[in-house]
């Protein structure tokens, strides 16, 4: 019998939904039926979580990620990394402790990935701003990720079993936008895309959709020149390469034939362009999955959902699919979106 792949998953924002979401996901069949999961972050904040939830889920700490696939059934395995006090796991108040912690949580599931002694890695939200005062300056997960990993050429994309789209520009304000739109930027973005979607799908030539960035594609100019100047050459340059990319298209009309099945990914220029449809059809299922790493890295589309932390009440759903996702890009039993 094949073993399951183990999966690290980081806890996030420890004052956040994250360590809720776990123990929900843990107790889905989905998931400790296809693989070895294992928790990176604080035993205090497990604890009470199952507490939050309801569950009867044991907890198993452990030193070394390999003797999570000894830990008897109905008991969460724990690689330890905090032991926070109480006063740094207030819900809803993150603390430079707890942000440090995340951001350590992190790291460790990376170099256990890079280091090939787990198959991949499943992120829960993190709190960005406790994050960078505790003196750890990403925009997020997806630009830590790269500079641990050691690449200049990656990309973000969240993805479900309709849509997937990934973005030229992630976190940026809107205002600087334009000015990031170079035809080198998105030829990279379409390049790794069409790798990740290949991937994600089987598909030997997967057919990419790239929108535009202006209204109309910017009406032959009198909207701005963005098309002309970097999208169109860019999409030419991937068609060269062998690259099944259509476009540029206007992204208030495109999504209407993605979720039709026209399309098995698209390239948005930024973060509300394509996250919006994206959630419209996947607010409980969509999975974040950063492509172009030499990792398997998935996580929730979801932030800390300070509001719900503690009640036992936010969904696992997203969790759940995100873990399914790295099983399946690890080579696992796949189902659903992989």
């Amino acid at each position: 019998m094949t073993e399951k792949p183990l999966i690290a998953i980081t806890m996030g924002d420890p004052c956040a939904v994250g360590p809720e979401i776990i123990v929900k996901a843990w107790e889905h069949p989905g998931v400790v039926g296809r693989c070895t999961p294992l928790v990176v972050g604080d035993g205090r904040a497990l604890e009470r979580a199952v507490q939050a939830c309801g569950s009867r889920l044991g907890i198993a700490e452990i030193a070394e990620p390999e003797e999570a696939r000894t830990v008897p059934d109905g008991t969460m395995a724990l690689l330890p990394l905090s032991h926070l006090p109480e006063e740094d796991l207030r819900y809803g108040r993150p603390t430079l402790a707890a942000g440090d912690a995340a951001y350590r949580y992190v790291c460790t599931a990376a170099r256990l990935c890079l280091a090939g002694r787990v198959a991949a890695m499943v992120t829960a939200p993190i709190n960005k701003e406790a994050m960078n005062r505790a003196g750890h300056d990403y925009h997020g997960h997806t630009e830590l990720l790269a500079e641990l990993c050691g690449v200049d050429d990656y990309v973000m994309m969240l993805a479900g079993d309709v849509l997937r789209v990934s973005l030229v520009t992630i976190h940026e304000a809107l205002r600087d936008v334009p000015g990031l739109i170079s035809r080198e930027r998105v030829l990279t973005t379409i390049r790794v895309t069409a790798d990740g979607v290949r991937r994600l799908t089987g598909k030997a030539r997967p057919r990419l959709a790239v929108l535009a960035l202006n209204p109309h594609c910017g009406e032959g100019g009198m909207f701005g020149n963005e098309e002309q100047v970097a999208v169109v050459p860019a999409i030419e340059a991937a068609r060269q390469e062998g690259i099944d990319a259509q476009g540029p298209l206007s992204a208030d009309t495109l999504f209407h034939f993605a979720q039709q099945g026209a399309y098995d990914g698209v390239v948005a220029m930024y973060h509300d362009q394509g996250l919006i449809p994206l959630k419209m059809l996947h607010f409980d299922d969509g999975v974040n999955v950063t492509l172009g790493l030499p990792i398997i890295r998935t996580s929730v589309d979801h932030g800390t959902a300070y509001d719900l932390a503690g009640t036992g009440r936010a969904s696992e759903k997203s969790l759940v699919a995100a873990i399914c996702m790295a099983v399946g890009m690890a080579g696992g039993a796949k189902d659903g979106l992989v």
